[in-house]
């Protein structure tokens, strides 16, 4: 079995529907993962061991979602050297606001790139376009995804376009 490059953590287990899309994209680019929970608030000394250990394991970037007070991808950060990716993960209370706004607040030096509301797809694109940088097989696989979003696209750009011309 091949080592995980890519961790996928979540605070709790009601993250996993939102957190298993990234655990799919990295399949489609068949780059290996690990994915775990590990709350920030439940599991401090987990987070700690967790985020000490990942670069020694042989991750190279971490994707960590997480609702609510969402500080699970800044301690991960604050921790580890490694690009950490944040999902701030939809709430009940604040549709997810809150946990964009932590996310996305970090402090000078402790940076964690940030996607959309639920966004756990592009975290692992962006996971993958990291590895891209000094792994040619992984960025050729995101140089193929991208250019079959544009073929998909200029497919139904052609459809509308013939529809809108036998109206006429």
């Amino acid at each position: 079995m091949t080592k995980p490059i890519v961790g996928i953590i979540m605070g709790s287990d009601s993250d996993l529907p939102v957190m298993q899309e990234a655990a799919k994209q990295l399949e489609a680019f068949q780059i290996p993962f690990e994915m775990t929970i590990v709350s920030a608030h439940r599991t401090p000394a987990r987070l700690y061991e967790y985020s000490q250990t990942a670069e020694q394991r042989g991750l190279k970037v971490v994707i960590a979602g997480a609702g609510g007070a969402a500080h699970l991808p800044g301690m991960v950060a604050s921790i580890t050297s490694l690009p950490v990716v944040g999902v701030p993960v939809k709430s009940s209370a604040l549709s997810g606001e809150d946990s964009l706004l932590s996310i996305v607040q970090m402090p000078p030096g402790v940076p964690v790139a940030t996607v959309a509301i639920n966004g756990a797809k592009n975290a692992a694109i962006l996971a993958a376009q990291m590895l891209g940088t000094t792994d040619m097989e992984i960025r050729e696989k995101v140089r193929t995804y991208k250019a079959d979003l544009e073929a998909m696209v200029m497919g139904k750009v052609e459809v509308m376009e013939s529809q809108q011309d036998s109206q006429t």
